[in-house]
C-alpha cells in the first residue's frame, strides 16, 4: 500500500512489524485464539520484545509471504517466541522479525496462562530446528 512506502520507495521499516503482527494474529486465529477467544477468556498477546533484521528491500505492490514459527515455549504456553521470515514472491528471504511474548489478563493487567485447551493447541504450531523449552 500507499501509506507503507517511504521516502526511499520502499516499504517503510515498521510496515516490516505490522505484517508479521497481522501474520501471528492469522495463525493464533487458526488455531481458534481469534478477538472472540481472547473477549471470552479476558485474555490477549502481548510483546516484550521484537527484533526486525532487513536483508532485501521490499518495493511497492511486491507480493510477499511471511512464515511463523515458535523458536521457545514454557512448559503452560505462559511466554512464548515466534521467528517470522518474510520472502518477496520469487523466495528471497527479505527479512527476519523475533518476537518473545506472553499472555494478559485484559482485566487484572497482570500475566498469566492459558487453559488446558488452549495449551494443546499452542503446542501443535510448528517449532523451529533450534526450538527450546522453558
Amino acid at each position: 500500500m500507499w501509506s507503507q512506502v517511504d521516502a526511499n520507495m520502499h516499504l517503510r521499516h515498521s510496515a516490516y512489524a505490522d505484517f508479521a503482527a497481522q501474520a501471528r494474529i492469522e495463525l493464533l486465529e487458526s488455531l481458534g485464539f481469534g478477538a472472540e477467544a481472547f473477549k471470552m477468556h479476558k485474555i490477549g498477546p502481548i510483546l516484550f520484545r521484537e527484533e526486525l533484521i532487513y536483508l532485501k528491500e521490499l518495493r511497492p505492490n511486491e507480493h510477499i509471504e511471511i512464515t511463523c514459527e515458535v523458536t521457545k515455549l514454557s512448559s503452560d504456553a505462559s511466554r512464548w517466541s515466534f521467528r517470522q521470515f518474510v520472502f518477496k514472491a520469487d523466495g528471497t528471504k527479505a527479512a527476519i522479525i523475533n518476537v518473545d511474548g506472553a499472555w494478559i489478563d485484559t482485566e487484572k493487567r497482570k500475566l498469566t496462562g492459558l487453559n488446558e485447551e488452549m495449551v494443546l493447541a499452542f503446542n501443535s504450531l510448528h517449532k523451529s530446528e533450534d526450538f527450546t523449552s522453558n
